[in-house]
């Protein structure tokens, strides 16, 4: 088994990392693959803003004769072992066929290349930016990704664990339908809360609207995640570039941000869920395929709730309630039917007990792997 570190300026190299998951998948009715135009950026050192301050490297597992069998990137993202102090590669995009020998090959390369770094951990799967969903799909394969989530075979986790890592961590996504009965006292709490500690909540009408406030996303978003562990603070260019890619595809009505005064102290970003038009399409725009994605934004009866927070200072007295409260009234007061709940930690016992008693189902798990590389 042979190992290539492609090459980012060879299209050839590229197209041949990008198009083996379309094999491995090619009778899975859930995998949904990425947009191509931003699978494609992971290799773009001029326009990606993870380069401007990291470094990634991309492998692919190749027989003796025949076609890759396996793939694998690996990430040293410089901001975040500055930040925690740390010195841990991450590994991402890992697709495989059922060859324990081409896993330990690929797994092997990158070993070897974060501890040529000076990297003495590795933690996965975990991607470029805080866009990219984490973690290895372990419970839940009957059910579609949300869109941008990763999706996986069961035999997947055997090939991890074989290599030795062991769990990190785990995030549970859960199910909301909109005949759910909302309990009225939430909503009467969240109004309460809100009043008391003169919180007031955004809407927005127009991406122009959304676009003009992402200076603030940042701010909020770093001072409402990036002091949780696995996070870091978004540079400006991150910020940027996350904006460009969530807003393209938004529904401003189901992006909500809170406010005390003048100043975002919580969110809720949401986005209508276009998974089955990008598997038609298999992820292209070009040449039709962006019609058919404008069309499933219109009509899908998904929505992705892919992240919501409020900032240390105003934790707990019912803010929980504030968010979830205009969760269930964005569901029931629209045409979106059902929800999905995307990766909330699984050692987060309060929030995972609050939105349980609201008919939230927890139906995936993933999960994050770490092994010491020394």
């Amino acid at each position: 088994m042979q190992v290539l570190e492609i090459d980012p300026s060879s299209k050839h190299e590229v197209d041949e990392f990008l198009e083996l998951p379309f094999r491995l998948y090619a009778n899975s009715p859930y995998w949904v693959p990425p947009l191509e135009m931003n699978a494609r950026r992971w290799f773009d050192r001029q326009h990606n803003p993870f380069y401007r301050h990291s470094e990634a490297a991309f492998f692919l597992a190749v027989p003796e004769k025949g076609q890759p069998v396996g793939r694998l990137a690996i990430l040293d993202n410089a901001n975040h072992n500055q930040y925690h102090n740390s010195r841990t590669a991450f590994f991402y995009l890992f697709e495989c066929e059922q060859d324990q020998e081409a896993a330990h090959a690929l797994f092997g390369a990158a070993y070897d290349w974060a501890r040529g770094r000076g990297l003495n951990l590795l933690v996965g799967p975990r991607g470029f930016s805080a866009m990219d969903g984490a973690g290895l799909l372990v419970e839940g394969f009957e059910h579609r990704p949300a869109f941008g989530i990763p999706y996986n075979p069961p035999y997947y986790r055997g090939l991890i664990e074989a290599e030795g890592f062991e769990l990190q961590r785990d995030m549970l996504s859960g199910y909301l339908d909109r005949r759910i009965e909302f309990p009225e006292r939430v909503h009467r709490l969240a109004r309460k809360v809100a009043e008391r500690r003169g919180l007031t909540i955004a809407r927005f009408k127009s991406r122009r609207d959304l676009r003009r406030i992402v200076p603030q996303i940042r701010a909020l978003y770093n001072g409402a995640l990036a002091d949780m562990p696995d996070n870091a603070p978004l540079t400006p260019e991150e910020a940027q570039s996350i904006a460009q890619q969530m807003i393209w595809f938004a529904d401003p009505s189901i992006i909500k941000i809170v406010f005390k005064d003048e100043e975002p102290v919580g969110f809720i970003f949401a986005y209508p869920d276009i998974s089955a038009a990008v598997q038609r399409t298999r992820g292209r725009l070009f040449p039709l395929g962006w019609i058919d994605i404008l069309l499933e934004l219109r009509r899908t009866k998904w929505v992705n709730l892919n992240g919501a927070g409020i900032i240390a200072e105003q934790r707990g007295l019912g803010s929980t309630a504030i968010l979830i409260s205009e969760i269930a009234v964005d569901l029931l007061n629209s045409r979106y039917d059902y929800a999905d709940l995307v990766q909330i930690r699984a050692d987060n016992d309060k929030m995972l007990r609050e939105v349980s008693q609201f008919g939230v189902e927890f139906y995936k798990r993933h999960r994050l792997y770490r092994k010491s590389v020394n």
